[in-house]
């Protein structure tokens, strides 16, 4: 019996050699009964037909699958056409984002907002999908302030959100927090933590920066101190971010979603120290 429920974040492969890495993984962490996997899908449109061929491959394997889909950018006739394609392929369960507008693209598009965008889906096509939206624990890096955040989070789910992933994170009063704002403002969905697998330094750092994640000073500075030693950065990781997980499956999280960037073995490991076996 696994303790609560996961799921796993892939992004489209543009290579051969990509389509092979993300098979493998996802062999891998699919003997750990994910209830579902989310696909991404570039800003404007950038994967769209790597998006597709991904879910639909993974879908053809009996897995659940949720393509994201980001609405700045396209249009409304341009949104329907993809979410067409998706129902037709008897696809329920989408990730509707903003996204970020294209390099060199300046028109934002029909729908600017990503709760413009779950009142769209829901106007076309009902019920017929599980729509999950995404939460900011520490803040959206372009909200003019946290209530503005708060308030914006709110305006999604009451547009007809089902449930909510969340930016990853490392300080679990920061989720807790959100949850319990958003729950003062009517938010009544599952908030799902999204967990960052920390195998890379550098990388981290990077991509923290972009979405406004934060590191704690602590954790930079260890990871910083092991310099080139990428065994001692995994080992750290694997210990810190099996901790967090173990103090939010505590608190009572309605279940963990991994970023995975595509490799199994450190998301793999930290849910098998969670308890999660291949053999369950």
């Amino acid at each position: 019996m696994n303790p609560i429920e996961i799921s796993f974040e892939f992004f489209p492969p543009k290579t051969p050699e990509g389509v092979e890495k993300l098979r493998a993984a996802r062999t891998q962490l699919t003997r750990l009964k994910p209830k579902f996997v989310s696909v991404t899908f570039g800003a404007g449109g950038s994967t769209q037909e790597g998006t597709l061929d991904t879910v639909l491959e993974i879908a053809k394997d009996g897995l659940e699958a949720a393509p994201h889909l980001s609405c700045v950018g396209s249009s409304r006739d341009a949104l329907r056409a993809i979410l067409d394609r998706y129902r037709a392929n008897g696809i329920r369960h989408i990730v509707a984002l903003r996204g970020d507008l294209p390099s060199g693209m300046v028109e934002m598009g029909e729908l600017r907002y990503a709760s413009e965008l779950v009142a769209f889906i829901r106007a076309e096509y009902g019920d017929w999908f599980w729509i999950e939206v995404a939460g900011y624990p520490e803040y959206h890096p372009q909200s003019r302030s946290p209530r503005q955040d708060l308030e914006n989070f709110a305006r999604k789910v009451k547009a007809g959100a089902n449930s909510a992933i969340t930016q990853y994170f490392y300080n679990g009063d920061a989720y807790l927090r959100f949850v319990d704002e958003v729950r003062k403002l009517g938010v009544d969905v599952p908030i799902v933590p999204g967990i960052m697998p920390i195998t890379n330094y550098a990388q981290l750092m990077r991509f923290s920066e972009m979405c406004g994640a934060e590191v704690p000073r602590w954790i930079a500075r260890q990871l910083e101190s092991f310099g080139d030693d990428r065994e001692a950065i995994r080992a750290f990781g694997l210990d810190i971010v099996t901790q967090l997980c173990e103090r939010l499956v505590k608190e009572g999280v309605p279940g963990l979603h991994f970023y995975t960037l595509n490799a199994a073995t450190a998301s793999k490991a930290i849910c098998e120290r969670l308890g999660y076996g291949i053999d369950q």
